[in-house]
């Protein structure tokens, strides 16, 4: 992760602005006074930097819950923010140079508001969740040039690898976006995909709960793949195929095929390593037999009046309120120039949105954008208004 490592921290004016960078607030942590939040905006991209106070030095890295998918981003905020606040910077790991030439018009890579707002269904649509190092989603999207390929990822190194081959290759049929795929899924029209590809997941062995594979990730596949589409799991781990085939096999109605060690056309830099250590490699493809109902969310975003007062507030720190399939857990706390902003995770148990609620006097909103328009999210978002009504 980019970062500064700086002699002191200092603050800049809010609002402010350098090199094209705005610096809107910042927001402190009232329990843990060695933490701040600085809310900054480069391009189209908003989202938070942490300030670390350790060992009498100070810390200044991007905020893993906002970061955006542009890692440029990241650095020109860094060092955009170092340069105005005139901090002494002891060490770096951020490139001062420009960014690569075959990222300078990447159009590629998506917010999940763009899938949100207006999901594209003019061609078949294949999903490959996890793609590493991309061999697998590059081969698919290059030898299929009629069939748009969405790859998602969480890893920006791999991201960026593929933003990259994508450029090179001038491919107009891959999108990449970074987000929890399973999330992503409840917001996918019904009956328009044509596969799924889960290669190589980590198996979670410690954390179940974190798996790709679930009963309501195998649910959400049914419903959005195409009648004959396929959900196709390939793995390495005896204790990830065990565990899937059972979830897969609980269903009442299920159409799976198994095979093991078998050749397909192009293959990870693991996998090659894997087969040289005789690991036995399993697919699981499960077939999507029936058309689903359509998709539809009701519902929005908005809060109704807050109640609550701001000492009632300050006392839902790390407090965890629970309802019918989900939970809020309200994490951390901080004191705005003008209000209180709550970082919290909220919906499902094994998928749940972590956030930031901004609340000043009566008025309540997300920042720096709403969650996702998902069931679960809907859901926890209802609850949480009814808590802040008081």
């Amino acid at each position: 992760m980019p970062h500064l490592h700086i002699e002191e921290f200092k603050k800049t004016e809010f609002p402010s602005q350098e090199d094209g960078v705005l610096f809107n607030f910042i927001a402190d942590n009232i329990n843990h006074k060695e933490e701040k939040l600085i809310s900054v905006k480069v391009d189209e991209n908003e989202f938070f930097l942490l300030v670390k106070d350790e060992n009498g030095k100070s810390l200044l890295k991007s905020d893993k819950l906002t970061r955006p998918a542009s890692i440029y981003n990241v650095h020109k905020a860094l060092l955009s923010y170092a340069k105005a606040a005139h901090l002494n910077v002891l060490s770096s790991n951020v490139p001062q140079n420009q960014k690569n030439i075959h990222l300078q018009e990447v159009t590629a890579l998506k917010d999940i508001n763009y899938f949100a707002t207006n999901f594209p269904k003019n061609r078949e649509i294949r999903i490959e969740v996890g793609f590493g190092s991309g061999r697998h989603l590059l081969h698919q999207a290059i030898n299929n040039p009629d069939t748009l390929f969405i790859g998602i990822e969480i890893h920006h190194p791999s991201i960026e690898q593929v933003l990259k081959q994508i450029t090179i290759k001038n491919l107009d049929n891959l999108l990449v976006l970074n987000y929890d795929a399973r999330l992503f899924m409840e917001l996918v029209p019904s009956n328009i995909v044509g596969k799924i590809y889960v290669h190589f997941p980590v198996p979670w062995d410690k954390k179940p709960h974190r798996r790709v594979i679930s009963t309501a990730f195998i649910e959400e596949a049914n419903r959005i793949l195409k009648v004959g589409g396929t959900l196709e799991l390939r793995t390495d781990s005896e204790n990830y195929y065990a565990y899937s085939y059972e979830t897969f096999i609980a269903f009442k109605k299920t159409t799976l095929y198994i095979n093991k060690n078998r050749d397909i056309a192009v293959t990870s830099k693991y996998e090659d390593r894997w087969k040289k250590m005789e690991k036995n490699i399993y697919d699981l493809t499960m077939i999507n037999d029936e058309e689903s109902s359509e998709l539809i969310l009701e519902g929005d975003f908005n809060f109704s009046e807050v109640k609550l007062s701001t000492e009632e507030i300050l006392k839902l720190h790390k407090e965890i309120k629970k309802f019918n399939g989900g939970f809020i857990h309200f994490e951390r706390t901080y004191m705005l120039k003008d209000g209180i902003m709550l970082r919290m995770s909220m919906g499902s148990f094994d998928k749940p949105e972590h956030l930031y609620v901004i609340v000043k006097k009566d008025k309540a909103f997300y920042y720096p954008n709403s969650p996702l328009k998902s069931k679960s999210n809907l859901a926890a978002h209802q609850f949480l208004n009814r808590v802040l009504h008081g």
